[in-house]
């Protein structure tokens, strides 16, 4: 679609990947065990993000694509919402919280800039 061949070629999916590979380790450390629905919840959101990223673009219409961009930036505020909860549940420390929330944050406005050039080509 447009100038990629595959959403994996898109930058906002390989840092949501990325993302959600650093959401995976740190779940996995024994303070998030007794949270099941926090670490289940965390996890989900996380990858909700590439997801919707690959499934949008998979549908090969601008307008749907778009819609599931939609769905992914709001996972990433989801994501940095659970981030400050783990935080302050002391699940994971300020460093890594900051850094997941930065990263969230890039790739959000990644997400962002892509729906406004897509919809830019929807309206020529």
């Amino acid at each position: 679609m447009g100038t990629f061949k595959s959403f994996e070629e898109i930058q906002a999916w390989q840092k949501s990947k990325a993302i959600a590979l650093d959401i995976y380790k740190i779940t996995n450390d024994k303070s998030f065990k007794n949270d099941f629905d926090l670490y289940r919840q965390m996890r989900r959101c996380t990858i909700s993000i590439s997801s919707n990223i690959a499934e949008g673009f998979e549908r090969q219409t601008i307008k749907e694509f778009v819609q599931f961009l939609f769905i992914a930036k709001g996972s990433c505020g989801e994501l940095r919402s659970q981030l400050h909860i783990a935080f302050e549940l002391k699940y994971i420390e300020d460093k890594i919280k900051n850094q997941l929330l930065e990263d969230c944050d890039f790739t959000s406005k990644m997400i962002n800039k892509l729906i406004t050039y897509l919809r830019t080509t929807i309206k020529k």
